[in-house]
């Protein structure tokens, strides 16, 4: 096996021994193995090659991601296993590359492994982080931070040796490359991710992830989205911004030389993907590069925009990046020249001023800039773009109705659903053959036997293997869990729109009918996952009333063996890798029109959940492939939900002040909750839903409430339960990252791969 002789091998020259070795040591020496054998695979070729710039990457650990797309997984699995070793041991001892926070980043890493997987030349181009977001500490009753480092002298981490002077206002530093490897599956094919990083990256900080914001030397690449609630923070960002983009344009440009082609036909052999505002700047930066090899502006202009696409990831303005030219006047003064030639090329198409790149203001709207300097612009699924060309961006659809074009996310099923759950994986395969591997559309095969008892019983107890599985993960973390009751999962990152706070207005609701004696028919057990941005006060008091709930239902000998709240402390992929085989519910109850796509869905459903959620972002198109009867839906349309707030006519007080609805309002500064918590986070959330609720939880919270209770009512029938699992699974393939790539390359790159 190639596996164990290159593995022994580089055990013998490590001085270690399968049977006495550490988890650790053994850890690094299938890492170094792995590397070993991806070291003389080929980078895939073609005429033209993409480059995706991203501000995340939430790659999540690699070692059997790697060993699956490779081939060696069983292989590797049957050496240990031969010695009395576990590889699930190993790998939790591999730290999880903190290169990114939420769906952004995952589905940036998602479409890495499946542009590999297809053979297409493309390449990830982000920052080397150190400390991530932030490691979340929860044991004081409340969010607190720590740095999250994962970089260790041996790591997936390649030092390439090459570095590009990035120059600022007042000062340049040396943008030195790191790759990490991303071998396509069972294809010969290995692309990268280029990691920019500085050459002496400063040390953590000695508490918390407070830090000298102002030194940028140091800092540059510490944290992913460093708190941006002071002018130094946003500044940082802008650089960090200005550092990925410079390098990474210069890159292009080199390779670009280096394989003979002039600039001019820069647009025939690269394609420059712009993965939501953060790295916009790579328009301006390809100008002035451009223009110092000899290219007319305006030609350079021409060329940029046939080379460049943009995805747009969400209506809210805060992704809508929008900075002041005061800030690019400091961090990069020699973009300025060039964004004003793209304004005024800009103003030359359209006098709207809601399309200007520059505005009145003197600020800079990089949204914009993207949609006119890009050949193509596209949501993340059909409700979104919808959205985005009826109304968000309803100027630019009119001026560019051809750009527009909706590419619905994806995920890759090697590790939503072979990797992090083997046992429904091999079930899979015994009813359908190998073949969905590697097209998830073959899932389908599925709806065939939509009545054969003995499968869908099957999908039953692996379903209850794997929430066991989750609950001794849990144990080992300190929290008990009854295995055998609904699992009730939301986890995504912390944000009012995603609606958490509705869901603990429910788990209010739960606790008080069981104290009134309405007890459920079997346990509910209510588990959380996310992170609230540090400064983001209203998230993280959501935190704050979750872990207060969880606490009185926990000390309640009355309603503890009927509900369980818990929340699951640095919510990251290798947690997510635990808790979606387990899961029972899918909670996607964001307000609709604000979920821009969501993928966590997808990969919930992929394993056997059932969705619980709004028509929103791509729970539509869920619906639509299960059918009414293999989903719960309830609340406003985004339709109703958007005239609303264009009539600026809702009010929260028309529905708090109801009695139902006021009882669990009040119940946030109840005496039982401020005995628990901490009176001034409570009493933010308690008057920010009587006097704002801005993302209109108390609008759906009664259909939300009614049409839960009928789901957890519905799932006692197990084997009609089963079958709403099954058809979920069946249509789940529509959602691979692998059918999303191909989309894009159809209809947006037009990379070919080498001999096609």
């Amino acid at each position: 096996m190639r596996t164990q002789t290159d593995l022994e091998r580089v055990l013998t020259a490590r001085g270690v021994n399968l049977d006495t070795c550490s988890d650790r040591e053994l850890m690094y020496a299938l890492t170094a193995a792995v590397r070993q054998l991806q070291k003389p695979m080929d980078h895939a070729r073609g005429q033209r090659k993409l480059y995706y710039f991203s501000a995340e990457f939430l790659v999540g650990r690699l070692l059997r991601a790697n060993l699956i797309n490779l081939g060696l997984l069983e292989e590797a699995e049957r050496l240990l296993a031969a010695h009395g070793r576990s590889l699930a041991q190993v790998e939790d001892q591999e730290p999880e590359p903190s290169l990114g926070n939420g769906g952004l980043g995952r589905l940036a890493a998602c479409f890495l492994d499946s542009i590999a997987s297809l053979g297409l030349n493309g390449d990830g181009v982000g920052l080397n982080y150190h400390y991530g977001l932030f490691r979340q500490r929860l044991d004081t009753g409340r969010q607190t931070e720590e740095p999250d480092p994962w970089i260790a002298p041996e790591s997936w981490l390649l030092d390439t040796g090459l570095s590009y002077q990035v120059d600022f206002g007042g000062f340049s530093l040396n943008a030195r490359q790191y790759d990490l490897e991303i071998p396509g599956y069972e294809n010969g094919v290995c692309n990268r991710l280029h990691l920019f990083d500085v050459e002496r990256p400063a040390p953590p900080p000695a508490e918390g992830i407070q830090f000298d914001k102002t030194d940028i030397a140091g800092h540059l690449t510490a944290f992913l989205y460093p708190d941006d609630s002071d002018e130094a923070g946003r500044l940082l960002r802008v650089y960090q911004q200005y550092f990925m983009v410079s390098a990474g344009a210069q890159l292009l440009l080199r390779e670009l030389e280096e394989a003979g082609h002039s600039p001019l036909e820069l647009d025939q052999y690269a394609v420059v993907h712009i993965n939501d505002t953060h790295p916009s700047m790579v328009i301006p930066e390809l100008l002035r590069l451009l223009t110092s090899r000899g290219v007319e502006l305006e030609q350079a202009m021409d060329l940029v925009e046939r080379t460049c696409a943009y995805t747009n990831h969400t209506i809210l303005s805060e992704a809508l990046e929008k900075w002041p030219a005061s800030y690019l006047e400091q961090v990069a003064p020699q973009l300025l020249p060039f964004i004003r030639a793209l304004d005024q090329r800009a103003r030359r198409r359209s006098d709207d001023p809601r399309t200007a790149i520059w505005d009145e203001h003197n600020v800079i709207h990089m949204a914009h800039m993207d949609i006119h300097s890009s050949a193509k612009v596209n949501g993340v699924a059909e409700l979104h773009t919808e959205i985005l060309k009826s109304t968000e961006l309803h100027p630019f659809y009119v001026l560019y109705p051809e750009k527009f074009n909706n590419k619905t996310n994806g995920i890759t099923f090697r590790r939503w659903l072979m990797s992090c759950n083997p046992a429904l994986a091999g079930l899979i395969t015994q009813a359908i053959g190998p073949e969905w591997q590697r097209d998830a559309g073959l899932l389908e095969k599925l709806l065939e036997h939509k009545e054969d008892t003995a499968l869908l019983e099957r999908l039953l107890a692996v379903k209850e293997e794997n929430k066991g599985a989750l609950a001794r993960w849990l144990r080992s973390r300190g929290t008990e869990i009854d295995p055998h009751s609904v699992l009730d999962i939301q986890i995504k990152r912390l944000h009012q729109y995603k609606r958490q706070q509705m869901n603990a207005l429910y788990a209010i609701w739960k606790y008080v009918q069981i104290k009134e004696g309405h007890t459920p028919p079997r346990p509910v057990t209510m588990v959380f996952g996310a992170k609230a941005a540090p400064a983001y006060t209203l998230a993280k008091d959501t935190i704050h009333l979750l872990l207060c709930l969880g606490k009185l239902i926990e000390r309640d000998p009355q309603v503890s063996p009927w509900l369980k709240l818990v929340m699951v402390e640095n919510y990251n992929v290798s947690a997510a890798e635990r808790l979606v085989p387990a899961c029972d519910i899918s909670e996607q109850i964001s307000l609709a029109s604000k979920e821009a796509s969501g993928t966590g869905n997808m990969k919930l459903m992929a394993n056997g959940a059932v969705t619980l959620g709004t028509l929103d972002g791509a729970n539509v198109e869920i619906a639509r492939l299960v059918g009414e009867g293999n989903i719960y839906l309830f609340g406003r349309s985004a339709d109703e939900v958007i005239a609303l707030y264009r009539n600026n006519a809702y009010r929260s007080s028309d529905y708090w002040q109801k009695p139902e609805l006021e009882r669990l309002v009040d119940f946030i500064l109840s005496p039982e909750l401020l005995a628990i918590g901490d009176a001034g986070c409570l009493s933010r959330l308690y008057k920010d839903f009587i006097a704002k609720d801005y993302f209109m939880a108390l609008l759906d919270l009664e259909d939300y409430i009614a049409v839960k209770e009928r789901c957890l009512a519905e799932y006692e029938d197990r084997a009609a339960w089963s079958r709403k699992m099954l058809v979920n699974i069946a249509r789940s393939g529509f959602f691979s990252s692998d059918r999303t790539i191909m989309e894009y390359n159809r209809d947006i790159w037009h990379l070919t791969p080498d001999g096609a």
